[in-house]
């Protein structure tokens, strides 16, 4: 519950030039609400930010004053969109995390192909 109430007061920043940092962006954000975090991730081979940036508000209601304000907006010369963050499509889960050896099919499958019983082979242990 905790994380969808983040999200209604997080908003996404697009379209951002690359003289735009962190500061820059929490001051032409900060005059719609007090702000909790502002993030530009950056990409890992060039270390430059990649374009887009996150903006988390104390309040939902200034989250989407700042929706309402900023989207279509200019900021250094470049028409930023804003709009509400969602939750990352790709978001690892407990079963992505798990390593192959973790399940036994294929263990199972391999030794299936070498005509071998689950029970065989395993009195030398």
């Amino acid at each position: 519950m905790a994380s969808a109430n983040i999200l209604k007061r997080t908003v996404y920043v697009g379209g951002l030039d690359e003289q735009v940092d962190r500061k820059v962006l929490e001051e032409a954000f900060v005059r719609f609400g007090e702000l909790k975090t502002v993030e530009i991730p950056l990409d890992l081979k060039t270390g430059k930010h990649r374009g887009f940036g996150f903006v988390e508000f104390m309040e939902l209601d200034d989250a989407q004053d700042a929706i309402d304000n900023m989207h279509h907006a200019e900021l250094y010369g470049r028409v930023i969109k804003v709009n509400l963050a969602r939750a990352p499509k790709n978001t690892p889960t407990t079963e992505s995390n798990r390593p192959i050896w973790a399940d036994d099919f294929f263990y199972r499958k391999k030794l299936k192909e070498e005509g071998l019983d689950e029970g065989e082979g395993l009195g030398d242990l």
